[in-house]
């Protein structure tokens, strides 16, 4: 989320205090009635959080919750998903979604309600476990939204699908609940819809959205360089794997730089080099583990394409035999860019202007990050409008200190990130459930 602080910091100067719409909000004045409830709830989860496709109890938990309000809910939909359905007449099918899922963080916010949970992922190394990437506030607005709406069915018409959704942090649990038959066994949204909090220089509250391509391609791409050992005193009797892997990863820069367009975003990090166990031994084999950004289908292939061919034209100059070459294996599946229907961001957004208040509601610029919730609409392209925005969770306090001391926030996944739940769940549940009401009016309304 850094790459938005350009943008915002001088929008977030000028809108520390938020203007409400003076028109009466009946659905804002039920869901401060629930609040208490939801946010005893965001504690709750905060508190006992599950790593990917463990999400066990947490889905347990909410499936009650939702069954209580009239869904009719089925778990264990994409190993630990949740599909809850409630037809109410004719219409449009709309789909909310949250993800579950916490992260192998150990954390440091020192909340009261801090996670102490430990767990083993599957590097094999016990760690602690945090909603570090504020799961546990989707979660809660979701359940606040799920309440708004099955308290107002005289107020629309049609079917909604609300989704929990597993492993999103891993890119594979959307993926995972749409092979299980999400779109088959269940009704087909013509509209998705989720949120995400933002660790973002923006009052806690703030919506952002992003009309396009808002998140990217992810891929991982590991590369096996292979050489030929030796003494290190030697080195003319050897090719040596971690001059050609060096060699391979200055060279992978121009693939970004003198391929790619420079307005088609693009980014390929080396994360990982590994070769060698001694100081005078030439290894015969290095290491190299990449994570690879883009937006488009047609940009992807080219950095992919590329990296192959960088690959395989600095282990032929180094002399390699053909059956020597570089393997590049890529990740897959991998996590595709999410893009957001234009024209329906567009009307979402004006409908949040309307009821938050021009000051409260911004466009974004996307970000390099990646996020599963693009699966829903790749699904079907055609018959599925959807879009994902932002709710940012900065508190007050570390927003004057960046501002006025210049002290950084900390970001998503970090130890010490802790939002403002409070508002993050309000303005996600009250955006939720009236997007929910504004896609399916009453019949005759």
């Amino acid at each position: 989320m850094s790459n938005l602080r350009p943008t915002l910091l001088a929008a977030a100067a000028a809108a520390l205090t938020f203007a409400t719409p003076a028109q009466a909000n009946d659905l804002r004045a039920s869901l401060e009635e629930d609040m208490p409830g939801l946010m005893e709830l965001y504690r709750d989860l905060h508190a006992n959080p599950e790593l990917s496709f463990e999400e066990h109890q947490t889905a347990a938990k909410l499936a009650k919750r939702m069954r209580d309000l009239g869904f009719e809910v089925t778990e264990g939909v994409g190993q630990t998903g949740v599909v809850s359905v409630m037809k109410n007449g004719d219409g449009p099918v709309v789909m909310l979604r949250a993800d579950m899922d916490g992260l192998p963080v150990i954390e440091q916010t020192g909340l009261p309600y801090a996670s102490k949970v430990t767990a083993t992922p599957a590097s094999g190394v016990t760690t602690g476990v945090m909603h570090a990437c504020g799961h546990d506030t989707h979660m809660a607005g979701f359940i606040g939204a799920a309440q708004l709406l099955s308290e107002r069915k005289d107020e629309w018409s049609g079917t909604l699908v609300m989704i929990l959704q597993p492993a999103e942090e891993l890119g594979l649990g959307a993926i995972a609940m749409i092979e299980d038959g999400l779109y088959e066994r269940f009704p087909k949204p013509e509209y998705v819809l989720a949120f995400h909090d933002a660790a973002a220089p923006a009052p806690a509250g703030t919506i952002g959205y992003t009309p396009g391509y808002a998140l990217a391609n992810v891929d991982s791409v590991d590369i096996t360089v292979k050489g030929i050992g030796g003494h290190g005193a030697y080195p003319h009797t050897t090719i040596d794997p971690v001059v050609l892997a060096s060699g391979i990863v200055m060279k992978l820069q121009t693939v970004v730089s003198r391929n790619s367009s420079p307005l088609d975003p693009a980014v390929i990090t080396v994360g990982s080099f590994h070769a060698g166990a001694k100081h005078n031994i030439i290894s015969d084999e290095a290491k190299l583990q990449l994570t690879v950004r883009s937006y488009s289908d047609e940009s992807r292939k080219q950095l992919l394409d590329g990296i192959r061919r960088v690959a395989r034209g600095e282990a032929i100059t180094a002399g390699l035999p053909e059956d020597m070459l570089p393997v590049v294996t890529v990740e897959d599946p991998y996590t595709p860019s999410t893009y957001n229907d234009p024209d329906f961001s567009e009307e979402r957004a004006a409908a949040f202007r309307s009821r938050f208040g021009d000051g409260r509601v911004m466009q974004w610029p996307a970000v390099m990050g990646g996020e599963d919730f693009s699966q829903f609409r790749r699904a079907d392209p055609e018959g599925v409008k959807s879009m994902i925005f932002w709710i940012s969770g900065t508190p007050a306090e570390m927003l004057t200190a960046l501002q006025e001391e210049g002290k950084p926030l900390p970001s998503l996944h970090s130890p010490f990130w802790a939002p403002d739940a409070e508002a993050v769940v309000r303005t996600g549940a009250e955006a939720l459930a009236s997007s929910a009401l504004d896609l399916m009016p009453a019949k005759g309304g």
